[in-house]
């Protein structure tokens, strides 16, 4: 919908039935893919703006994944502001096999914010679970979901805790995989300038200038394999952008990733940009596009 956070409209809820064709539609794009293991972020559970349907349960329902740990990273009980409401979202692993040892790890908060607004604002964090795939040694999952309009350097600091956290899970022989939507452009690519992450006049909804950025994500590219080389995003880096917030239809950066101190199956990785599932295009279904990668079990 031309959702106002976006600044493309005034709505600010949907109904049910919006909500569920939304959801069906996202079920079946999981169902023609058929992962073993997805990472999600902005998933709603018991939103108004959702009209309370939980989302991640219905996944549940919807598609061969069994298991899910979910962690809040924006919960009140009422949100004032545009008649928002109550609301719980925040990013899950779901997977096709048992979960454990599932941890809600808070991060840093804005610095930047005065205390009513950060008595209303996103708690970011990450959510690590540890997998038990049959048959194989314990595989530890890590979604997180950083800041992306602070001033501050939150973001940084955020980014570095989440590479840490990587960094202790592989020293400790564990086999990690790690992800999600990081709010930051790859190492080495064009210095931008000031490139808006919104087109919100609001200056609250502007990030800082990507160009200060380019080096924020070197220490996980060079501790762990990406499921998207640099190489690769180099040769065409539109094929792998994943996120837009132009509206008319195209991507125009990349914010979301897989690493891994493994082995990616060789031409296993993917940015779906675009897929078309059961008549539906799935551009519209997210302003964020997945990315897909397999992973070679020792």
């Amino acid at each position: 919908i031309d959702f106002f956070f976006d600044c493309f409209g005034d709505r600010v809820l949907m109904d049910s039935i919006e909500v569920e064709a939304h959801m069906a539609a996202i079920a079946e794009v999981v169902r023609s893919v058929d992962p073993d293991l997805l990472l999600v972020q902005e998933i709603d559970i018991n939103s108004r703006r959702a009209d309370f349907i939980d989302q991640l349960q219905l996944l549940l329902d919807e598609t061969s994944l069994n298991y899910a740990a979910y962690a809040s990273q924006w919960r009140a009980d009422y949100v004032p502001s545009d008649g928002l409401g109550a609301i719980d979202s925040g990013s899950a692993i779901l997977s096709r096999w048992p979960l454990r040892d599932a941890e809600r790890v808070a991060l840093p908060l804005r610095s930047d914010q005065d205390g009513l607004t950060r008595y209303f604002y996103l708690r970011r964090n990450y959510v690590r679970a540890r997998v038990d795939v049959p048959e194989h040694d314990a595989l530890w999952v890590v979604n997180v979901h950083t800041d992306a309009y602070g001033k501050d350097g939150t973001k940084k600091r955020q980014i570095d805790l989440f590479t840490e956290e990587m960094q202790r899970l592989s020293a400790e022989d564990a086999l990690v995989i790690g992800g999600g939507d990081l709010n930051a452009i790859p190492p080495g690519s064009v210095d931008v300038g000031p490139f808006e992450d919104s087109v919100c006049e609001d200056i609250e909804f502007r990030t800082d200038d990507y160009g200060e950025e380019l080096d924020w994500l070197d220490e996980l590219y060079a501790s762990f394999s990406p499921a998207i080389s640099l190489e690769t995003y180099a040769a065409d880096n539109t094929l792998h952008h994943t996120h837009t917030v132009d509206g008319r239809g195209f991507w125009n950066r990349k914010l979301d990733y897989l690493f891994t101190n493994g082995v990616w199956r060789s031409q296993s990785a993917k940015t779906l940009q675009s897929l078309d599932v059961g008549g539906y295009d799935t551009m519209p279904l997210s302003d964020h596009a997945p990315v897909l990668a397999t992973l070679e079990l020792p």
